[in-house]
């Protein structure tokens, strides 16, 4: 699928041709926070970038891109997490993580088959500085589920994924929906604890980082509305927009 498809409509006062752009229906769901994520971002900005292809970028933060997720999956009966690619026309997807070259596939309009799935979850890490007996026994756990799953790529060995950095604990559970600041304020609290037990860990975001978005992410649909607020692709089609009618007022000449 192109970037864009052309419709022509003339203003017949000055014979003016003005073009409109149909909205991508390739799109791409996005969390922040997600590792694979991040690895994919690149991708879909270099695609952008050069232009044949428009990748609609959807934090799913944004009500709006919950329930366009919500739609899709419903519509063309398809369950991913993040990343997720999907073309709204048609449902070809590319779930999770897949390298540029797949992606390319996935926008030639090719049937992407789903990588291989494991059987089952994985055991449980242990935590940071566990006795050895519960390292032992994530071990055997580990061992069992590997041969388990044997039909999956790249595998890691248990000791490699141990020297991985661990957590000490879980982190707090965040607030659920409708929770008041008070209970914001107090899950804040146990999770600012929580990252200083746990500051031997990279990249942990703080909770004013993440608070604003998990109110967001919570906040009831209609108060999303009444906000007037804009996602990212909304912000970026009204000022394609206003570019275009900047272009149309000074070909008519209009100060």
């Amino acid at each position: 699928m192109t970037k864009s498809k052309k419709n022509k409509s003339q203003v017949k006062e000055k014979n003016v041709e003005v073009v409109e752009e149909e909205q991508s229906t390739l799109y791409y769901f996005y969390s922040v926070g997600c590792g694979f994520c991040k690895k994919a971002e690149p991708f879909v900005d270099e695609i952008n970038a050069k232009g044949k292809y428009e990748i609609l970028k959807l934090d799913l933060a944004e009500k709006d891109n919950q329930g366009l997720k919500n739609e899709l999956s419903k519509k063309y009966g398809k369950q991913c997490g993040t990343p997720w690619f999907i073309d709204g026309s048609n449902g070809n997807q590319v779930c999770g993580f897949r390298d540029k070259e797949i992606i390319n596939k996935w926008l030639e309009g090719e049937d992407v088959p789903a990588p291989p799935q494991p059987k089952s979850q994985p055991p449980k890490l242990p935590f940071h500085d566990a006795s050895e007996k519960d390292i032992n026994d994530w071990k055997d756990l580990y061992s069992k589920w590997v041969t388990e799953n044997e039909h999956l790529p790249n595998l890691q060995p248990a000791d490699k994924i141990l020297e991985r950095p661990r957590p000490k604990s879980d982190p707090p559970r965040p607030p659920v929906p409708n929770s008041t600041d008070e209970q914001y304020d107090d899950w804040a609290k146990k999770y600012d604890e929580w990252i200083e037990e746990n500051s031997h860990l990279p990249n942990l975001q703080t909770s004013s980082q993440i608070l604003p978005r998990l109110k967001n992410q919570n906040r009831p649909p209609q108060e999303n509305v009444a906000s007037g607020a804009m996602n990212p692709n909304q912000e970026a089609r009204l000022s394609r927009l206003e570019q275009k009618m900047d272009k149309l007022i000074k070909h008519l000449g209009v100060k």
